[in-house]
């Protein structure tokens, strides 16, 4: 039998915090690394930046479903255990690169075996509750947000000390993550519970080819899938929004950021737990699909800085949406296939990370530099993300309404 969920919990909140941290430590410095190796300007360095994430999201795609099906097999302790240690060796390669190879190693190697969110995600619905899963997945998101608070700003005071330095921090910090999780997470997958390891379920086609079976599920894998596209529309364009629209600079940038965070940890820790007892899971998602549009739009219209304030909290609100899909699609599968889900849904978000950033970042340059454009809109990125999750909302509502209609009929 599984021990101490509990003790299982913490766990998986303190690797999912110091995960992200690692990740939010290279942040500021990874544009200087890439300007010193290629000896080059910011303009390209960001290009080759773009071309990393899509090396990571890409690796992430086709191996998050390879991870998810073998922690089903064998467990996650030692599926996580191997992201960990990835992750590690991801961070080595780029404290010592030599040229920019050494970063698209080092990034191949963190998304073929980057799975420690979905594995941890996995091991949440492995120890909880009908009762309690939705709280213990707000946990989980807010333990990711805090992460990437304390990252970036780790990362900028090491970065004072060289480029390579929040590097080796981020490798160190990994590491130890590794050696704490051998020695104190017990695997949450009873024996009893875990399945044969099956090639064709372990790609992302298979894997969702196998996910068919389950009507309720693909509807809002699907829905979810459209609101990691328009989420992305705040890390990938919200700096440079800010900067056409109000002339922010860098640090004004990070401080909306770490505000954006810490909003997150908030909502996700305390809303999330009082909102699903209030409303189910269900109703807390629609909730937050309005909530998303209504923030959506404010950002994309705004025309004086302090509305982006009400904005971000009304967005960030909002957010309660995703860990709304996350109960609801996790409660619908057995715990023998959680870890085939969680590498799914990784999958779809890699996809998702592949789409946004380039799409959203097109739009927003055809609409502020582009000569063929008659119109200025800066906002223009925000809006394609109203309209996807108006088709999200569409979407919960539908499904929503269907999963009822068993219930209504058998009352009468």
């Amino acid at each position: 039998m599984t021990k101490s969920p509990k003790k299982s919990i913490i766990f998986v909140l303190i690797v999912t915090a110091l995960d992200t941290a690692g990740l939010g430590i290279i942040y500021p410095v990874l544009p200087q690394l890439i300007e010193d190796l290629v000896n080059t300007d910011i303009s390209t360095a960001a290009t080759y930046g773009g071309w990393l994430t899509f090396a990571y999201a890409l690796m992430q795609f086709f191996f998050a479903p390879v991870l998810g099906n073998l922690s089903d097999r064998y467990g996650r302790r030692s599926v996580l255990l191997i992201s960990l240690f990835g992750f590690t060796l991801d961070y080595l390669f780029l404290a010592f690169a030599q040229n920019i190879i050494w970063l698209f190693i080092g990034r191949i190697i963190a998304g073929i075996t980057g799975a420690s969110y979905s594995v941890a995600a996995a091991s949440i619905a492995d120890i909880s509750t009908d009762e309690n899963r939705t709280k213990n997945f707000g946990y989980i998101n807010a333990a990711y947000s805090s992460g990437l608070i304390i990252g970036p700003v780790i990362g900028g005071l090491l970065g004072q000390f060289g480029t390579h330095i929040p590097f080796i921090a981020a490798a160190v910090l990994s590491f130890g993550n590794f050696v704490f999780g051998y020695f104190m997470f017990p695997d949450t997958l009873d024996k009893s519970d875990r399945r044969k390891f099956e090639l064709k379920r372990a790609n992302p086609f298979g894997s969702f080819k196998h996910l068919s079976k389950f009507p309720t599920i693909i509807t809002l894998i699907v829905a979810m899938f459209f609101m990691a596209i328009a989420g992305h529309s705040m890390p990938s364009v919200w700096a440079y929004f800010t900067i056409e629209k109000f002339d922010w600079n860098v640090e004004l940038i990070g401080y909306s950021l770490a505000f954006l965070g810490l909003l997150s940890i908030i909502v996700q820790s305390w809303l999330v737990g009082i909102l699903a007892k209030k409303l189910g899971d269900d109703k807390m998602t629609i909730f937050g699909l309005l909530f998303s549009i209504v923030g959506y739009l404010l950002i994309a219209f705004s025309n004086v800085e302090w509305l982006l304030i009400p904005a971000m909290i009304i967005n960030v609100i909002g957010s309660v949406q995703r860990t709304g899909f996350q109960s609801i699609i996790s409660s619908q599968v057995s715990k023998s296939e959680q870890g085939e889900l969680q590498g799914s849904l990784s999958s779809l978000l890699g996809l998702a990370t592949i789409i946004a950033p380039p799409l959203l970042t097109m739009v927003f340059t055809h609409f502020t530099k582009n000569e063929s454009s008659d119109i200025y809109f800066p906002g223009a990125p925000y809006l394609i993300a109203v309209f996807l999750t108006i088709i999200s909302l569409i979407i919960m509502f539908i499904n929503y309404k269907n999963r009822k209609k068993p219930v209504a009929n058998k009352r009468i």
